[in-house]
């Protein structure tokens, strides 16, 4: 059997001349970064303004397990099946951190026959935006210390900077750290640290920037730290943002790509799910939505994460609307939420599905009644699945009034989603009457309870340590009025990562609130979560490698 990477190299790739060409992209604002990579520049959205747009549909899924649910994979699979039924479809995805690509997940470009390629770029250096994210994070905290270092007009406590330096790696040792050692001219030595560059709030500005206008007034609004009196600095104070935005102002562009089937393909910026907000850019969901009829996207880990986030912040700053949603699971997956080991996940085991089913239709419950979308469950189907196993799920979720459609995309492509796509597109005729799981007027707390209660079904938040102070005081500085995003564990709709399926009887424990006022939300950070994650006993790295001809292995 091939790998993934096997299948990807295997591939026929078209040029990305004739991909831009099958979406009507006039030449002028095609920008090639070699035969198969381009960037597209973002004024084409100002030119097709009066062009309507297509269907969004959203892919999220159940709460991720060491099983695997393959939402990329089903992604990809589902927009090249509307191309088999005649439905032009362009996908937007978010694009792979090295952190996982190196650490424990391996190449995340989608799997087996549904794939986006070229996917040895796509997982490495692709076409150097977190790089640019990183300088552009880093000189701001450059910036900041060397304002302090000349003599700190701004009078700022070095004991109360918020903002870390940044570095697309999974690296532990680099979390917490004291810098500015040596002698006086080295820099004042104060305790720092670093985030993951998808953890940086520079990542989310760009992800939620419409233009450079709008990118530099994001970034000029970034708080970076407090003065000795208690008040915000923010990167306009140290005039930061126009240098930073000469660094994003590439990365700002949507890349376009291709499916193995030659299926239109947007990868643009990579915020994680779990410690920001989940979402490939507002740009290049724009974008497909411009130029094609359905706009297939994915909001990252489960969806009591990504697609909340989506939902509640995305859509709601975009002004977008999804048309549908499609929930991915596996049978695998849900049997291990009921309790059972990886290595008997291939046998029949109807009563402990069962038990892990209440995973998959909180997910269900969450999409229809709280957000009043429609949606179709996806199973993902492996060898291993019996029918009275998939049966099962069909039943549960019929109860519910949602469909479930077999996808076999990863074996087949795009052939193996038709039932899929045949669904989605039925469901995106449908009217909805969509609504956000909270109001903005509502106060913080309101709005982390909102979150808690209608989506995680817990019994409320609980704040400590820090957090009571920081919430008087965010809502003191007038940054009440912001929608939140929860930084929260991703294998749970608990903040412990331990309990499985649908918990009751919980409480949520937020130990850290800060404001990502460039991004415009506020951040809640609770249980154990880490905005900068290590890597494992065995890293992914120790399997890759490259021969003498250039060719990659190991990127699974």
């Amino acid at each position: 059997m091939l790998t993934d990477i096997e299948i990807a190299q295997a591939s026929e790739k078209k040029k990305i001349t004739e991909i831009a060409e099958s979406l009507n992209i006039p030449e002028e604002y095609v920008e090639l970064y070699g035969n198969y990579k381009a960037k597209i520049d973002y004024k084409l959205l100002k030119d097709y303004a009066d062009k309507p747009d297509g269907k969004l549909v959203l892919v999220t899924a159940i709460n991720p397990t060491p099983a695997g649910e393959g939402k990329t994979t089903t992604t990809v699979g589902l927009a090249d099946a509307l191309r088999h039924i005649g439905k032009k479809s362009v996908v937007a995805l978010r694009e792979p951190s090295l952190g996982p690509v190196f650490g424990v997940k391996g190449g995340a470009a989608g799997g087996g026959y549904a794939q986006v390629v070229p996917m040895e770029d796509i997982n490495l250096h692709f076409t150097g935006d977190f790089h640019a994210i990183g300088a552009a994070n880093n000189l701001l905290a450059a910036m900041l210390d060397n304002h302090i270092q000349q003599g700190n007009v701004l009078g700022i406590d070095p004991r109360r900077i918020t903002w870390k330096r940044a570095v697309d790696m999974n690296d532990r040792q680099l979390r917490n750290i004291v810098d500015g050692l040596g002698a006086r001219t080295d820099g004042t030595p104060r305790q720092d640290g670093f985030d993951i560059t998808v953890a940086s709030e520079v990542m989310a500005v760009l992800c939620l920037a419409s233009s450079i206008t709008d990118l530099k007034e994001r970034l000029a609004r970034i708080v970076v730290g407090y003065t000795y009196d208690n008040k915000p600095v923010t990167a306009g104070d140290l005039k930061a943002q126009g240098a930073m935005a000469a660094l994003l102002k590439d990365a700002l562009k949507p890349n376009l790509v291709q499916t193995l089937e030659h299926t239109p393909a947007f990868i643009h910026g990579g915020p994680f799910a779990n410690i920001a907000h989940g979402c490939n850019s507002v740009t290049a969901t724009r974008m497909a939505l411009k130029l094609g009829d359905y706009a297939i996207t994915e909001a990252g880990f489960g969806a009591d994460l990504g697609a909340e986030k989506f939902l509640d912040i995305k859509c709601r700053m975009a002004g977008l609307k999804p048309d549908a949603v499609v929930i991915v699971a596996t049978v695998r997956a849900l049997k291990h939420n009921g309790g059972v080991a990886k290595a008997d996940l291939a046998k029949e085991n109807l009563e402990a599905l069962e038990k892990g089913m209440p995973n998959l239709l909180q997910h269900v419950d969450n999409i229809t009644n709280v957000y009043h979308l429609p949606c179709v469950v996806a199973i993902n189907r492996f060898p291993s699945d019996s029918e009275a196993e998939l049966k099962l799920i069909e039943d549960k979720c019929h109860e519910l009034g949602v469909n479930v459609a077999l996808s076999e995309v990863w074996a087949k492509g795009g052939k193996g989603g038709v039932a899929l796509a045949e669904e989605v597109v039925r469901l995106c005729e449908l009217s909805n009457s969509f609504e956000y799981s909270y109001d903005l007027n509502l106060s913080i707390m309101e709005k982390l309870n909102a979150i808690a209660t209608k989506i995680y079904h817990a019994d409320g938040v609980d704040l400590v340590g820090s957090a009571v102070k920081q919430l008087k005081q965010l809502e003191e500085l007038g940054y009440g009025s912001l929608p939140i995003c929860m930084a929260k564990t991703q294998y749970s709709f608990t903040d412990d990562p331990n309990k499985l399926g649908a918990p009751r009887g919980f409480r949520i424990t937020v130990r850290n609130l800060k404001v990502s006022a460039g991004a415009g939300f506020i951040v809640a950070l609770t249980g154990d979560i880490m905005t900068m994650p290590g890597l494992p006993k065995v890293p992914a790295a120790e399997k890759i490698d490259v021969d003498e001809n250039g060719v990659i292995t190991g990127l699974f």
